[in-house]
């Protein structure tokens, strides 16, 4: 790929050749989370802990609000990126945009509208920025790649927002073709796709329980230029059989809707997978979860399996992996090992060699409750966890942690708690119905964590709120359908489908004591946690004066600067936050006009310009969060 600003590439950060001095660095943001290996880390020093409380709003773009149909969330959480002097952001609806990263100002905008038939979460989380070498003669020499809602890959010339005449039909991609029968809503696209030697690599989002007869969760590359087909590998198990006539696939096989990450001098693709149809129920996957929940490293030039981890064996629980790969150096006894941090859904992370797959901290496989296990239903006696408490970031409940603001709410919590079955994580899904804890937004989510390679320090945000999870059998189901009272996902084709509710009481408060939310750092030198705090507060959940700093659900990720700071935002309560990496002290705040569940980002394009932090501040409908069309920059005041 072609760098701007004089950029090299040190492991997978990117910095200038004076990294020396890192106050002067000058960096853009080229890929969703910085580099290519995802470690939401920048080299710039601009905005440092002893000036950060002089960071002041610079400008605001409004995207467009979207036009949502009913029970569809429209949710603006894109992560800009900045390369080639421009930054790129997209919608939910498909309208792709390049601004001015000093200014704000739109200089083109390309408007796809999609069909959002059987979608219900309407979002684009980023866009990918590819360049080919200065000698290329063809069209669009930089190039945006954005996916949709429908299915589709747009290719866009970066510099006038044109589509790319020569790729797929007039620059658009049908993913669609090749899957099989796909229905309205089967696949989309809403995490960015990632490009290593001439190839796009992407996965895309399968409807969860709606059907057991989905398509398969295919991982294919295509060319970068004209979008054919390069490669393709599906994750049915070693020896899967021969799909049937018409299918060039076996269907309802794990896909990857996070971010793939990259390896380019290793040529390695990481994936992040999720669950063989449907979500809960293991009896008719068959095999077909053997790469479920798993890190999957692929030959970035042929597909090639090279290796897989497993993080949950016949997931029951909807614990699929939800963020992407982070790739970092991993300092041990002076030499730098190439390693992965996958941070999950139950609360594990799990750090892993990327060569091999290996763990680089212990796990071990431990007994697992089965209470309340249905007839029928396969189960894991085991799964695997971190040894070193440090890397488990959910926190465990008990009878003690139930919560109210008073007696009466705390007692009709109880009632919950006492109503449904609770042996600790991994206790089975029950017709009785079960405690889900980690909920189904995970104690950590698509956010992911964030690395500072030079510190060592790893940076998570969590949520800490528990679900019930009850189900139901398919004839009980069927006849709720026909009289249209069914209101959860059928599971067609499935023994069981299952209804998920948030834990919370009467006053509409988690069940559990607070903090619901938290930001943590981990040493990883020494594998110690280092310091956790509650991040959030209930500004935005509560009337004034219930304001507390508690601790919020929280849905986004973190961005690490080399000057020692942690910028988050994802919380219920509509701000940006800055805290200190070593203390975990916050050091600054900023109202935003929506909520924040976006990742912030940072850029600063020549030595003596400023640096900008930028986040998407969009809202989440089922999150309750303030829906806003606004992406907002601050920097420092003069």
């Amino acid at each position: 790929m072609r760098r701007v600003n004089a950029l090299v590439m040190f492991g997978a950060v990117c910095v200038t050749k004076a990294v020396a001095a890192a106050d002067k660095a000058v960096a853009d943001w080229p890929h969703w989370r910085g580099g290519e290996g995802g470690m939401g880390y920048s080299p710039l020093a601009q905005i440092a802990p002893d000036n950060v409380r002089r960071l002041r709003h610079a400008w605001t773009y409004h995207i467009g609000m979207i036009d949502a149909p009913p029970q569809s969330s429209p949710t603006f959480e894109a992560t800009p990126i900045v390369a080639g002097g421009r930054m790129f952001v997209c919608s939910g609806l498909g309208k792709v945009a390049a601004l001015d990263p000093r200014t704000g100002e739109e200089l083109w905008a390309y408007r796809y509208t999609a069909d959002t038939r059987g979608s219900y979460l309407l979002n684009c989380r980023g866009v990918t920025y590819y360049a080919d070498p200065p000698d290329y003669r063809g069209e669009c020499p930089a190039r945006v790649l954005a996916g949709t809602l429908d299915g589709r890959l747009l290719a866009l010339d970066a510099a006038s927002g044109e589509p790319c005449a020569q790729f797929g039909d007039g620059g658009v991609l049908d993913l669609t073709q090749g899957l099989g029968q796909v229905h309205p809503g089967d696949f989309s696209l809403s995490s960015p796709p990632v490009v290593v030697d001439g190839k796009i690599v992407l996965g895309g989002r399968i409807p969860d329980n709606m059907r057991v007869d989905v398509p398969a969760g295919v991982i294919r590359a295509f060319d970068v230029h004209s979008g054919a087909l390069q490669w393709s590998w599906n994750s049915a198990p070693p020896g899967a059989a021969v799909p049937p006539a018409g299918e060039p696939y076996v269907r309802g096989t794990p896909n990857a809707w996070a971010p793939l990450s990259v390896d380019s001098k290793r040529g390695l693709v990481f994936v992040p997978t999720g669950n063989a149809a449907t979500d809960h129920s293991d009896i008719v996957r068959g095999d077909r979860d053997y790469y479920a929940a798993s890190i999957v490293a692929l030959d970035a030039a042929t597909g090639t399996l090279k290796w897989h981890f497993q993080t949950v064996h016949r997931d029951h629980w909807d614990y699929d992996i939800p963020s992407q790969p982070v790739l970092f150096p991993l300092r041990r006894d002076g030499v730098d090992i190439p390693a992965l941090a996958q941070a999950t859904k139950q609360g594990h992370i799990f750090i892993l060699n990327r060569e091999t797959g290996e763990p680089l901290f212990p796990v071990e496989e431990r007994p697992v409750p089965l209470t309340g296990a249905i007839e029928g239903e396969r189960y894991s006696p085991t799964q695997p966890f971190p040894t070193n408490p440090a890397f488990i970031v959910r926190r465990e409940l008990s009878r003690d942690d139930i919560w109210g603001f008073t007696p009466w709410d705390k007692g009709k919590c109880m009632d919950l708690f006492e109503g449904a079955n609770w042996e600790g994580v991994f206790t089975p899904p029950s017709l009785r119905g079960t405690i889900y804890f980690p909920s189904f937004m995970g104690a950590t989510n698509w956010g992911g964590v964030s690395i500072d390679p030079r510190k060592g320090i790893l940076v998570a945000n969590t949520t800490q709120v528990p679900a019930i999870l009850r189900m139901y059998p398919r004839a009980t189901v069927d006849a709720l359908l026909a009289r249209g009272e069914w209101r959860a996902p059928p599971s067609l084709g499935a023994p069981y489908a299952h209804t998920m509710e948030p834990m919370l009481s009467p006053l509409g408060a988690p069940c559990i004591r607070p903090p619901w939310g938290t930001l943590l750092a981990i040493d990883l030198t020494t594998a110690e946690r280092l310091w956790e705090v509650p991040l959030g507060s209930t500004r935005d959940m509560a009337p004034f004066p219930l304001w507390f700093d508690w601790g919020v659900p929280n849905l986004g990720g973190s961005l690490i600067t080399a000057s020692g700071l942690v910028f988050i935002g994802a919380t219920t309560d509509n701000f940006l936050r800055a805290f200190d990496i070593r203390s975990g002290e916050q050091l600054w705040k900023a109202r935003l006009p929506g909520g924040g569940q976006a990742t912030p980002m940072t850029y600063q394009l020549g030595e003596d310009d400023k640096q900008y932090v930028v986040i998407a501040a969009g809202g989440h409908k089922y999150l309750g969060t303030d829906i806003s069309d606004a992406l907002v920059a601050y920097t420092l005041e003069q």
